[in-house]
């Protein structure tokens, strides 16, 4: 009995329990800085940010997997760029996604920010990291008509990225304006 009147809410416009939103590539947005001689900030920002919003209504909860590649990297000047794909720093033509996936998290976050704690794989280095979601834009996130801002930084030394440590700070900011594709309309 309970099934069936959980599935007649389903079947009423009530959202599913259990939904997997897609993150919009062609809208999120992914970047970093560093900065050089302590002074002065060097940054980028990446290209494609693929991966998807996993959302459990029942428990209150979202895990995101996100995956940005590294080999789509742009810069404001094509040295910087080539010298932040080498080896040396992100080592892109080695590693060209930099994947994370997220503990569960409170879904309230997405509208209100708080802490984002997960794992990073970066440079085939997986570390857990915290970053932290900004309050969004907007009231609803999920619809996909505002980003979900988030930031955070890293060590570039935790991911192997040893060089320059006389000229280049070893910590990394992160910012990401992440959208999602809103969920298909149920069927009338």
């Amino acid at each position: 009995m309970l099934c069936l009147a959980l599935n007649c809410l389903a079947a009423h416009g009530q959202p599913p329990r259990h939904e997997i939103l897609q993150l919009d590539a062609t809208r999120s947005q992914a970047g970093f800085t560093v900065k050089a001689l302590w002074l002065f900030g060097v940054g980028g920002e990446f290209g494609a940010v693929l991966g998807s919003l996993d959302i459990d209504r029942f428990r209150g909860t979202a895990r995101v997997d996100a995956r940005i590649a590294a080999d789509d990297l742009h810069m404001r000047s094509a040295r910087y760029e080539t010298w932040a794909k080498s080896a040396e720093f992100f080592d892109a033509e080695h590693y060209p996604k930099i994947h994370f996936a997220s503990d569960d998290f409170p879904l309230v976050r997405l509208r209100t920010g708080g802490a984002l704690d997960g794992m990073l794989t970066l440079r085939g280095i997986a570390k857990p990291v915290r970053f932290r979601i900004l309050p969004a834009d907007c009231a609803q996130p999920l619809a996909g008509v505002c980003a979900v801002p988030v930031e955070g930084s890293i060590e570039r030394s935790d991911f192997g990225m040893h060089s320059r440590r006389g000229t280049l700070a070893d910590k990394v900011a992160l910012r990401l304006r992440i959208f999602v594709l809103p969920a298909p309309s149920p069927p009338t």
